[in-house]
């Protein structure tokens, strides 16, 4: 019952390594828990092991007697298990990801999540036995009772499951067995990953991946090419074992959605975010067919920008010959954050100062730390918790914006109560994004020269194609390789081909590709522990896109409308929480809004030459 952990592509954020950016900040776990031997630790297990035991007892086949107050006092019941066990899990894996290699965190991890999965077994029954209800018997239910009501979403995303629900032998059977599949494959792949070393040429000392990615966006062109070298070196030696957990974990999921008669594999996730198939489908027809005058475009002109003739992969998130390189200390990146969240409504900067002062922010990059950046919302009655790893470069800047734009959103959603205010992934990238065009536009309009405001126009393009274009791009590479793994094994050959099918397409023309970049699928933490999670990353760009378009054309009450569509979390569907804004994501031509900003944008810096 760990909940994942959204974190943005380290491809997609790379900055470069550097010192001097003041005092990071550590997370302070003890809100969770004071310590893992800690009694509240084991007063919590032992409260879950009874009350998942009297909840089963209580309801397990009982279901149809009860009334609209006996199925609220379930809902209710159940709703407390999941926020106990959601907080022990959070626990647990946030001090995992403080440092994958930590043997006793990972054990504690891996004991805590054994034992939750053997507990909530017990509660397997719950959503099998109540998606066997008639509809006319809950929605009699339904309409005696307005807190019930409530809980309707819920239940329509339970319920949206009934066609794919196997026998309840068949899905305790999945259930018990989730701490050895795919659960233990992502631990694999993330200590893999952690333990990884690379020796750059030029550096004085072995960099983690973190460290070795962040060199592709250094001003040196030397360097970039040395750690664009390394990384291919290093997921070359390890790319059997990257094959095997990728063969795996498709071949697993591809045996489950059979049994579970989806029709393609990325049924599960459209109905896990809540959003028609049609709609993603229209996102990602609408972004291909954009490549041209937005990505190929685009790295034509910084090709002429760097006097190059062609690009190679490590020129694409080069710094522009006219950045400064500077580093930019912690206390400045919290402030423009801040300023830039405050410029919009106070009330957004007030929720997100507890984050910089009360230890909900880990910021600094250490051995064993997991790459990458992520929001957790660990359970309604706490806080969700930053993790960065923040080496004061621009994009950090942006990064910390988008994370701390997710953690706004989460706290107020929380007032949903634990079973809703989880957001679908489609509308939990809408507050993250938002916030980072908050920060861009802020820091455009008091850009002091064209150089300065050319800079930052390139970094927020450049930002964009990364979360648009890339994202679509290795959302084609995932149905294409789930596809591939239904025909039979694949080989790290034919991965690597898969891959590269994709990239040409994505990025253009502009572009030569070295040996070993046909390995960098390797590294990407999203293929492994959450299949097509990475078409949210540009359907939100597109929304905040659209959104952006409104505020700026002063929509009135917009401010107060966005809070609202954040306070609702996951109680409402997209449709519903875009109409006080005039949007309709499930209008063809809605992607061409946010595209159109983009190709704007690319306008704008080829009139500066």
């Amino acid at each position: 019952m760990l909940r994942p952990f959204p974190r943005p592509l380290s491809d997609a954020n790379a900055t470069p390594g550097g010192a001097g950016f003041g005092d990071l900040p550590d997370w302070d776990l003890t809100d969770l828990y004071p310590a893992p031997d800690a009694p509240e630790v084991g007063r919590d297990m032992a409260w879950l092991k009874a009350a998942c035991r009297d909840f089963a007892d209580d309801y397990e086949g009982r279901l149809h007697e009860l009334d609209a107050d006996g199925l609220l006092d379930c809902v209710h019941r159940y709703e407390r298990i999941e926020t106990v066990s959601g907080r022990l899990m959070s626990y647990a894996g946030l001090r995992y990801y403080q440092n994958t290699l930590d043997a006793g965190r990972a054990k504690f991890m891996a004991d805590l999540q054994d034992r939750i999965t053997d507990d909530t077994t017990a509660l397997v029954f719950f959503s099998l036995e109540f998606n066997r209800l008639p509809d006319e018997h809950l929605e009699s239910r339904l309409q005696a009772d307005e807190r019930l009501a409530r809980y309707r979403p819920v239940f329509d995303r339970l319920r949206a499951m009934r066609p794919h629900q196997l026998s309840d032998e068949l899905e305790r059977f999945l259930h018990d067995q989730s701490t050895v599949g795919a659960a233990a494959w992502n631990r694999l792949f993330d200590e893999t990953m952690a333990g990884l070393m690379f020796e750059v040429e030029g550096e004085p000392e072995a960099l983690n991946l973190e460290a070795t990615l962040n060199l592709l966006s250094d001003h040196d062109r030397a360097r970039r090419e040395a750690a664009a070298h390394e990384l291919a070196r290093v997921f070359g030696q390890n790319l059997k074992l990257f094959a095997r957990v990728h063969n795996t974990l498709a071949k697993e999921k591809e045996i489950e959605d059979r049994w579970r008669k989806m029709p393609t594999p990325q049924h599960g996730r459209h109905l896990s975010n809540h959003v028609e198939p049609e709609v993603v489908q229209a996102l990602r027809d609408a972004v291909v067919a954009a490549y041209p005058k937005l990505s190929h475009r685009y790295y034509r002109l910084k090709a002429k920008w760097l006097g190059l003739d062609r690009l190679q992969v490590w020129d694409r998130n080069a710094p522009l010959p006219t950045e400064a390189a500077r580093t930019i200390g912690w206390d400045e990146a919290r402030d423009t954050v801040s300023a830039a969240y405050a410029a919009f409504d106070p009330r957004m900067a007030e929720i997100a100062a507890p984050f910089f002062t009360k230890g909900w922010i880990d910021a600094g990059v250490k051995p064993g730390k997991a790459p990458g950046a992520f929001a957790h919302p660990t359970v309604t009655e706490v806080h969700p918790y930053v993790m960065l790893n923040y080496l004061g470069k621009p994009r950090d800047v942006m990064t910390l914006a988008h994370e701390l734009g997710h953690g706004v959103h989460q706290v107020l959603a929380a007032g949903q109560g634990e079973l809703l205010a989880s957001t679908p992934l489609t509308l939990a990238e809408t507050a993250s994004v938002f916030g980072e065009m908050l920060t861009f536009r802020r820091l455009l309009a008091a850009a002091k020269s064209p150089e300065e405001r050319k800079t930052l126009l390139a970094g927020k393009v450049e930002d964009m194609i990364n979360t648009v274009v890339r994202q679509i791009a290795f959302y084609d590479f995932e149905c294409k390789l789930h596809a591939a793994r239904r025909e039979g094994e694949l080989t790290p050959e034919d991965i690597n081909a898969l891959w590269m099918s994709v990239q040409g397409e994505s990025l253009g023309d502009a572009f030569d590709f070295m040996p070993g970049y046909e390995t960098f699928w390797a590294y990407i933490p999203h293929f492994v522990h959450s299949p097509f999670y990475v078409y949210a990353y540009a359907f939100g760009d597109g929304l905040v896109n659209a959104l952006y378009a409104a505020y700026e054309e002063g929509l009135p009450g917009f401010e107060e409308k966005y809070f609202a569509m954040l306070r609702a979390g996951g109680s409402k569907h997209h449709k519903e929480l875009l109409a006080p804004f005039g949007l309709d994501a499930t209008d063809p031509t809605f992607w061409d809004k946010g595209l159109s900003m983009i190709a704007g944008m690319i306008d704008e810096l080829e009139a500066m030459g």
